[in-house]
Order: C-alpha cells, then sequence, then structure tokens
C-alpha cells in the first residue's frame, strides 16, 4: 500500500477518480495529504471530506519557491509519503520538491506529449485542427511537461467536437487511466 500526497489546484476530477479506485480496490495506495496553492479551490472541500489532511498554501506569501517547497516536504515527510501525485496542479516543481522524491513525482496531462505542453492543452490542440488529442503521464522533471512517458491514450476526434465535448473525452480518458497507470506503477 503506497502513501501518496495528491497535488491539485482546482476542482479536483482526478482527485475524485483516484480517491475512488482507491476505495473500490483498483488503487492501492493511501491518500495521506492534499496539497493545493488555490484558499478557495473545490478539491479542498472533496479532501475534507474525506477525512483527508490538507496544507493549503499561497506561493506569494513566501520569500522563494524554495521556502514554500521546503515546507510541503516538511508535511510529506511527516506523513510518510512515498509518491507525489500531480492532479492539476498548475505550478512548476522546482529542485527543492524534486531532490526530495526523485522518480517518484507523476504529473497527467491532456495532450500527446511531447505536444502542446503546458496550460489549455486540449485548446491548442483544437485551435490547431489536430483530429488527436489525448493523455500523458509522465514522470516530473524540472522542466514543464517534459519528464520520461508512462502511458499515453489517445483520442480520435472528427474536427466536428465542440470544446467541452473533447474536454469531457479527455476527462474520461484521464479519470480511468491515471489510476489504472498508477495501479501498475505501483504494484512494482
Amino acid at each position: 500500500m503506497k502513501k501518496i500526497a495528491i497535488f491539485a489546484s482546482g476542482t479536483g476530477s482526478n482527485f475524485d477518480a483516484l480517491a475512488q479506485a482507491i476505495d473500490d480496490g483498483r488503487l492501492k495506495a493511501e491518500i495521506q495529504l492534499l496539497v493545493c496553492d488555490q484558499k478557495h479551490a473545490k478539491v479542498i472541500e472533496k479532501a475534507e471530506k474525506r477525512g483527508i489532511s490538507t496544507f493549503v498554501f499561497t506561493a506569494k506569501e513566501f520569500a522563494s519557491k524554495a521556502d514554500y517547497e521546503s515546507m510541503i516536504v516538511s508535511k510529506l515527510k511527516h506523513a510518510n509519503v512515498e509518491w507525489v501525485i500531480l492532479a492539476g496542479y498548475m505550478r512548476l516543481l522546482g529542485s527543492t520538491l524534486l531532490e526530495a522524491y526523485p522518480m517518484h513525482i507523476i504529473n497527467i496531462h491532456p495532450s500527446l506529449l511531447p505536444a502542446y505542453k503546458g496550460k489549455d492543452a486540449v485548446e491548442q490542440a483544437i485551435e490547431a485542427g489536430e483530429r488527436q488529442v489525448g493523455v500523458s503521464i509522465h514522470y516530473v522533471d524540472e522542466g514543464m511537461d517534459t519528464g520520461e512517458l508512462i502511458a499515453q491514450e489517445a483520442i480520435q476526434l472528427t474536427g466536428r467536437e465542440q470544446l467541452d465535448e473533447v474536454l469531457q473525452m479527455v476527462h474520461h480518458v484521464e479519470h480511468r487511466l491515471y489510476p489504472q497507470t498508477l495501479a501498475l506503477l505501483f504494484a512494482d
């Protein structure tokens, strides 16, 4: 049973999917901590309803990224966290976190990396006229969505889909693929 922390910045749909996979026995993990950088994010309430400890911070309240990441690492170590799982966390990680958890930080991204890194990847792909979008799961390194790939799944488009339809398709794949991929990774 792996002890994980989930980092999120928004509504927490991937948080929900991971928590449900744990509840269903499909993912052998325990969520020890939610780390969130947005004081009003919906994911905080979701974690609290499940009795999961939360660490919510505002980056600008710290002198530097190293300072808030040191605080996060302290919280992770105190909770005996083995793996850090990014689920819609909208900050690049710095060396403090990366060095504390080498090859133990995983991210999910709504594109077929290396295409469309960063924010609004689905929107970027649609604007470019792509007929294929997808989901990538990767290890986190110092770059933006540049870490070693673990899993990917493509979604074929006709070109007639609206943005909300494509986003729904992407979320559907994310919510299945992330727990499935982590379950395989944690089985080793």
